[in-house]
């Protein structure tokens, strides 16, 4: 057999099984969405909110009731009206809003991207307090600082976030007076600029409106530090945990033997190998703070889609609350199984 036979084998083989990864990928991807689909349609047909109610009121007569309840498809089969749903959702539509009256995929393209921005900058402040953390608490095993580290990841998770959350704005907001207090901008920046991508760091500084930039900012740091907070303690536990593993491995021992200096073995070898599994944490605490913001976003007035979510809640509106639960449900898998695609094209022994 010659090369050129063997490399067009290999060429034919390598295209074969990229092609049957993407379609093992599309079909875990379709079929982890139409279970979250299933669950969130029956979930919201199981709690004891009558969305006929939230629409016409309870003081409605009989016949208009039947009318509404027939309108929106409730006198079907339980099985046809998830056929239904499920056709609309394909599409993007979750109905229209009893509390807005807007279409639900409306409301949430106009919310999303403030709580993208939150979970953004806290992950990236997750990533660069965290990550450093975590590191010099493996290197320090058993020191003062290992044990500060592990004690300051502790009470992100045990200690509230709401809590946490009011003690911010009753000290650095109403007393102290360093930040702004709730709510994304205040009234008087509000119309100083032009929403274009939605995120209004990004908006107001294309836009030179630097007056509502800085608003911007100093509302935004209270929520983001929080956020961020919990985002480095999972971050800085699990950069501990990967690099006690690979401060202990062979190739960690043969480099101290030819004398690299410690910040090469640390930094260049260690940290590089224990990235890899790293991206998967950092990309499921991005997917964490997607849809665990809905504290966060309550606490600080933020109009997010948390908010909105506990807004529709709060006022049966449950076309929103499906849309809204199905949309961060989707972000979550979607980041879940990029993380791990990623993960096996940075580590060749996982392909």
């Amino acid at each position: 057999m010659t090369g050129a036979t063997l490399t067009q084998s290999g060429g034919h083989h390598a295209l074969r099984f990229f092609l049957l990864r993407t379609l093992q990928f599309i079909a875990v991807l379709a079929t982890t969405l139409l279970g979250l689909v299933a669950v969130t349609f029956f979930i919201g047909r199981i709690v004891p909110i009558d969305p006929v109610i939230a629409i016409v009121g309870d003081r409605a007569p009989p016949h208009v009731y039947a009318r509404v309840r027939q309108e929106l498809g409730l006198d079907l089969p339980m099985i046809q009206q998830f056929w239904i749903y499920l056709k609309k959702a394909i599409s993007g539509d979750f109905g229209n809003s009893v509390l807005t009256t807007n279409p639900v995929m409306t409301d949430i393209i106009n919310v999303f991207p403030a709580t993208l921005e939150l979970a953004t900058l806290g992950t990236i402040i997750g990533c660069l307090v965290g990550i450093p953390l975590g590191v010099l608490a493996a290197v320090k095993r058993g020191s003062l600082v290992d044990q500060f580290v592990r004690v300051l990841g502790l009470v992100g998770y045990s200690v509230p976030i709401f809590w946490l959350g009011l003690m911010a704005l009753l000290l650095f907001y109403a007393k102290l007076g360093w930040v702004e207090g709730p709510g994304r901008l205040d009234v008087t920046y509000s119309y100083m600029y032009t929403p274009v991508t939605g995120i209004v760091l990004i908006d107001t500084l294309m836009q030179g409106q630097m007056d509502a930039f800085w608003n911007a900012v100093s509302h935004i740091i209270l929520p983001t530090c929080l956020l961020g907070y919990f985002s480095l303690a999972y971050i800085s536990r699990m950069t501990r945990s990967f690099m006690l593993n690979e401060l202990a491995q062979e190739y960690v021992i043969a480099a101290r033997v030819k004398g690299l200096s410690e910040i090469k073995v640390i930094w260049r070898h260690a940290l590089r190998n224990a990235a890899v599994p790293l991206v998967t944490v950092i990309a499921l605490s991005y997917a964490h703070l997607l849809e665990g913001s809905v504290l966060t976003e309550t606490i600080f007035a933020w109009p997010g889609l948390g908010q909105y979510i506990t807004n529709s809640l709060q006022n049966a509106d449950m076309n929103a609350v499906l849309g809204g639960t199905l949309v961060i449900g989707t972000a979550f898998v979607i980041l879940n199984l990029l993380s791990d695609l990623l993960y096996r094209l940075l580590d060749p022994r996982t392909r």
